[in-house]
């Protein structure tokens, strides 16, 4: 459908009638509306295991001599607060600061507030478009051109006020899978701002413990350094006597001063911590402290669940399930180019040669038709874009399957570390007090003369050490528990993941 424009500046149709031929074909654009091409989406299925297999099992003895497995109920998971359960308020407060100012997740938030607007942008290309372009042009013609009239104004006014509408019927489902795509865009980066969240949480408690941790060994430290130094006293009163030689002092001053130099390394640790703690909560590692504090915690007990809420509980499963949606939606925004594009568009407005009469109704135009596009050849262009797409979704799926992976793995490592760091630990206990049994021993035979100075350096060398690594095992174990709570997600779930259409709400 052609229009030309008439010598007094209207606009009639040229070749039929536009007005009848929009009447047919709207209700037919209109009706299309509902088709949508493309591979439709069906969300991966995984086999989980049954059971965790570094669970400890809890066998009871009963009654009758025979024993038994509990069961755990499978709705036994983190909720909420999951930091609560440590039951330590100067950790909670730490964690409700961290919400609060930490950087990390204020840029996260941001990222997923900006792929909000980008459905929204999307959104858009389901209205119409109008534009308005208002214009005046002065404008004078030649006296010496052919035809003009003596005593003809030469000069001439033009002012326009015209409005241009176009809007694309969604035929073929391209527009809704572009929304459909982006809506996914933002579930993902809303998935990425959970994961964040909980990683900066989950790093927040590991430090905490690091740093209770260094205060017990700086206390552990400072006894012994007490108990060295009057070591020291004794070897120097025996020596001056004649009992003991130098030999036994230079001994019992080199535990000392290597006991010294060890708590002043310990210090240098917990101040890495504890400025690492400021940064998570958004405050100058300058400005910021912890008193000191010995670890006092013992692991609680966390609630596991079953194996099969790990993929509705974790947030990085989420984002890797609703990024393989996301490719499906590109499969069909490409796939729709391989199909006719329509087009309704128009003008209309006001024109006249005076100001004064361009808002009378003589000087309305207008102009209105619909239109359509193919694309014949690009030379194998559309194929190429959705081999690339639907390879891409392919590897999204690989992505999805290694995070549920990973994510099994993870939660089996920290069942497994804080399950054999448990049992160490009591191990551990009966390593200490053997060395402290050795070290009596060797002290009271050093003061009787029936042994030197040197079984007494090599005892308290081992009980020091001894002591150490139990403490070493209770922050491994309190870590690890931290760690074993982000594996199972925290106190997410896929409920707090918004849907498509949250996600576009303005």
């Amino acid at each position: 459908m052609k229009l030309v424009k008439t010598r007094f500046g209207t606009a009639r149709p040229h070749g039929g009638s536009t007005i009848a031929l929009s009447a047919f074909l709207l209700p037919l654009l209109i009706s299309l509306q509902g088709c949508v091409v493309g591979p439709r989406y069906v969300a991966p299925v995984t086999q989980s295991p049954p059971a965790y297999k570094e669970v400890a099992p809890q066998v009871q003895q009963s009654s009758d001599g025979t024993t038994w497995i509990p069961v755990t109920p499978q709705d036994a998971t983190v909720r909420g607060n999951w930091w609560e359960i440590y039951q330590e308020p100067e950790l909670n407060a730490l964690e409700e600061q961290l919400n609060i100012s930490n950087q990390n997740i204020a840029q996260s938030f941001q990222n997923f507030m900006a792929a909000r607007a980008q459905v929204r942008q999307a959104r858009a290309a389901y209205y119409p478009t109008v534009s308005v372009g208002p214009a005046y042009t002065r404008g004078r013609t030649s006296a010496n051109t052919a035809g003009t009239f003596p005593g003809l104004n030469p000069n001439s006014n033009d002012f326009s006020l015209p409005f241009d509408v176009s809007w694309e019927p969604d035929v073929w489902g391209r527009i809704r899978n572009s929304v459909r795509e982006a809506a996914n865009a933002a579930q993902v980066s809303a998935a990425d701002l959970a994961n964040q969240r909980l990683t900066e949480q989950a790093n927040l408690a590991v430090f905490y413990f690091e740093v209770r941790g260094q205060d017990s060994l700086l206390d552990l430290y400072q006894q012994t350094i007490e108990a060295y130094r009057k070591d020291l006293v004794l070897t120097q009163v025996r020596s001056r006597t004649g009992v003991d030689t130098e030999q036994s002092v230079a001994q019992a001053q080199l535990n000392l001063d290597t006991a010294i130099a060890s708590a002043t390394n310990l210090r240098i640790a917990r101040a890495q911590f504890e400025h690492a703690i400021a940064v998570l909560i958004g405050q100058a590692a300058s400005s910021f402290s912890i008193p000191k504090r010995q670890l006092t915690n013992n692991v609680p007990t966390i609630p596991i669940g079953v194996p099969s809420q790990i993929l509705e509980r974790r947030p990085d499963i989420s984002a890797a399930e609703r990024t393989m949606s996301e490719a499906n939606a590109l499969i069909g925004v490409e796939t729709a180019a391989y199909y006719p594009t329509f087009t309704i568009g128009g003008d209309l407005g006001l024109e006249s040669a005076t100001i004064g009469k361009l808002f009378t109704w003589p000087s309305r135009f207008f102009s209105a038709g619909p239109s359509a596009s193919e694309l014949l050849f690009d030379g194998g262009q559309r194929r190429g874009l959705i081999a690339q797409y639907k390879a891409q979704y392919e590897a999204d799926a690989a992505a999805y399957r290694q995070t549920v992976l990973t994510a099994f793995q993870q939660t089996e490592d920290y069942l497994a570390s804080v399950r054999w760091l448990g049992q160490q630990r009591q191990e551990q206990q009966n390593s200490i007090a053997a060395a402290e049994r050795y070290y009596n021993l060797s002290l009271i035979r050093y003061k009787t003369g029936v042994d030197t100075y040197l079984n007494v350096f090599t005892a308290q060398t081992s009980l020091l050490s001894n002591q150490q690594t139990a403490i070493t095992l209770q922050v491994q174990q309190m870590t690890s528990s931290v760690q074993l709570i982000e594996a199972l997600g925290g106190g997410w779930d896929t409920s707090q993941l918004p849907s498509e259409k949250a996600v576009a709400q303005r």
